[in-house]
């Protein structure tokens, strides 16, 4: 598109005008003129000529817009003579199309690519580049071989009136056959992709850099003077190389000449003031691998169990060892102190203790499984009261092992 609308301001203009404008409806026209043969629809969009033409004009936009499936109800239902009204309506016009339009192109640029009609077609097209450097006229005809002739010749003719020396001599001395073609191919294929990384890698810094500067107070208010100066640069910039194996064969011997960039002659052309200015010392900022210290370990070191010491039992307070506290939930046992399992206190030779019942130990007090007082030698027993040493009975004293 080549029209009046490639400007912001006018675009804007020509949308707010809506169907008033001819610039919105030529471009209207235009898009629908390139999508059609894209398509194969039956629909088209025609360019409009006066204030009769309107009501035509929405009735071809609205049919075009159904075979297209447009998912703007807006644009397609209600009275036909309201749509494109609103500025709004006319912007989701022109974004449907256009991205319809492009969204046909990728997909026909991929169902060509690779085939014969497009390799013939590139092929032309640098036949035709040549054709215009060269001085020689449009060609009218697509027979390449008969228009490389005319080429050659051309070419033969101009340098018959150059100097010998004019053009230098190649820098390749002998042909290349087609098994080193094919060699080269592949190298400079793969120093293509080794660029194409770095290109790419330096675009993004770029973008980076630049995006860093509307960060401030001062610059997030001049965004858009931001972008409108740089996006033109940044898109003419390609990831890509363009270097092929013509560039080596048209390369000369002045290419083998390595220039320093600190001679006299090479620095008179990049010689600049900035390159006086001296920086002063800066602190040291560190970093270096050798000097960072190793992170501690994740876990802490063995060391050998405590004597004493430790928390005892199932979920009780108690303390174990000699003379401390322990066991399942009473306050503790040891040599001579107090614990047992869930009752009372106890201990070997102090005071009482026991799983569940009361007071006893090895030579002391009473105390039990699940009774009344026990001991070795005096009193307890296994369910009920009594002692180890006294029948099973107990002086004095029910229970025991079994009840006889």
């Amino acid at each position: 598109y080549t029209g009046p609308l490639l400007e912001e301001e006018a675009l804007k203009k020509a949308a707010e005008n809506g169907l008033s404008s001819p610039e919105f409806l030529e471009l209207c026209a235009w898009l629908g003129s390139q999508i059609k043969p894209l398509c194969n629809m039956e629909e088209s969009i025609t360019s409009t000529d006066g204030d009769k033409d309107i009501e035509s004009f929405q009735l071809e936009i609205s049919g075009f817009l159904k075979e297209m499936s447009c998912p703007y109800s807006s644009l397609i239902s209600g009275d036909i003579k309201q749509r494109l009204r609103e500025k709004e309506d006319c912007l989701k016009l022109l974004l449907f199309l256009s991205t319809e339009l492009q969204a046909l192109k990728i997909l026909h640029s991929k169902q060509l690519k690779g085939s014969h009609l497009e390799k013939h077609n590139e092929i032309y097209q640098e036949v035709q580049a040549i054709c215009d450097a060269v001085g020689l006229p449009k060609p009218s005809s697509s027979d390449i071989p008969a228009l490389l002739t005319n080429v050659e010749l051309k070419i033969k003719d101009i340098l018959s009136k150059v100097q010998n020396n004019h053009v230098g001599k190649s820098l390749l001395t002998k042909p290349l056959n087609s098994s080193q073609v094919e060699r080269l191919e592949k190298i400079n294929d793969a120093l293509r992709s080794e660029y194409e990384c770095r290109r790419r890698m330096l675009m993004k810094r770029l973008d980076v850099t630049v995006q860093s500067f509307g960060w401030s107070d001062r610059a997030k208010v001049k965004t858009d003077d931001i972008a409108r100066i740089y996006q033109p640069k940044r898109y003419a910039l390609s990831p890509k190389s363009t270097i092929t194996l013509a560039h080596l064969l048209a390369a000369r011997e002045d290419l083998s000449k390595i220039i320093r960039t600190s001679s006299g002659s090479t620095r008179e052309n990049t010689v600049c003031a900035i390159n006086k200015v001296l920086m002063g010392r800066v602190p040291d900022r560190g970093g270096r691998p050798t000097e960072i210290e190793p992170p501690p370990p994740e876990m802490p070191p063995w060391q050998k169990r405590q004597e004493g010491g430790g928390r005892g039992g199932w979920g009780g307070g108690g303390r174990g060892g000699w003379g401390a506290g322990g066991g399942r939930g009473g306050s503790g046992g040891g040599l001579g102190g107090g614990g047992g399992g869930g009752g009372g206190g106890g201990g070997i030779q102090g005071g009482g203790g026991g799983f569940q019942g009361g007071g006893g130990g090895f030579q002391g007090g009473g105390g039990g499984f699940q009774g009344g007082g026990s001991g070795y030698g005096g009193r307890g027993g296994y369910g009920g009261r009594g002692g180890y040493g006294d029948q099973y009975g107990g002086r004095g004293g029910g229970g025991g092992y079994r009840r006889y």
